[in-house]
């Protein structure tokens, strides 16, 4: 059964909604009939990439906060991460337009290397203060999960996968979901946000439930012997 996620590399609660789920899949006796998919969604498409600018100037700018409520938001998802073991260090975020992150995604999807891809934008941007739109840095990134280099500058110089990322995108829309993390579970249930563990694996028990009851596994055969067929010809 598919599970379909929308994120964006700069949204904390995807990265705090992966490991939730990541932990429901743990607790799920049937996780290794589960496919998941990352797909690309944009919170800021007109967001230009300003390393050295603070991230919480820019939520005061874009929401009208204040400096001190916004760092106030970010020590508040800072405290959720750490709940469920991540390190964040929203001080060291670099303000980074996403698309070239998500052709990386995109293309590292080709290569079974999504999920492998998603956590490394994830670590990159929210602990190690990376920026995600650098090219040298994506490369850097894809080669770490065994991406080739070269393959992968080709990819990001030129505009491989652009049309992938707008297509996710426009799925989005036609999904219903307007924000991430979105969590589509065999195309019928919808689960969105970050939500509890328990929420994650409640949802994953009801789809899988259905998915099973209309995908039957076929019957093993464990011997064969002499039988009458129901042409009547018997062997």
């Amino acid at each position: 059964m598919k599970v379909e996620i929308w994120s964006d590399v700069m949204c904390p609660f995807c990265y705090i909604g992966k490991r939730r789920f990541e932990s429901a899949l743990a607790e799920f006796p049937q996780r290794d009939q589960i496919q998941v998919e990352w797909k690309s969604f944009q919170l800021n498409p007109q967001m230009k990439t300003e390393p050295g600018r603070s991230i919480n100037d820019y939520l005061a700018e874009t929401k009208g906060w204040t400096p001190d409520y916004a760092q106030q938001v970010n020590d508040h998802v800072t405290n959720m991460a750490a709940e469920v073991g991540l390190e964040y260090n929203m001080d060291k975020a670099v303000l980074a337009n996403s698309f070239d992150a998500h052709r990386f995604l995109q293309f590292a999807k080709t290569k079974g290397l999504g999920d492998a891809a998603e956590e490394q934008l994830f670590k990159a941007y929210f602990t190690d203060g990376r920026n995600t739109a650098d090219h040298d840095t994506l490369i850097e990134l894809g080669t770490a999960i065994g991406l080739d280099a070269a393959e992968l500058k080709a990819v990001l110089e030129g505009t491989r996968f652009s049309e992938d990322v707008r297509h996710d995108i426009y799925e989005a829309q036609q999904v219903g979901a307007r924000g991430v993390p979105f969590f589509v579970l065999d195309r019928k249930y919808a689960v969105s946000g970050a939500q509890h563990t328990e929420t994650f694996l409640n949802a994953l028990q009801q789809s899988f439930g259905e998915w099973e009851k209309a995908n039957p596994k076929p019957l093993v055969s464990l011997a064969d012997g002499a039988n009458c067929a129901v042409d009547g010809e018997c062997d």
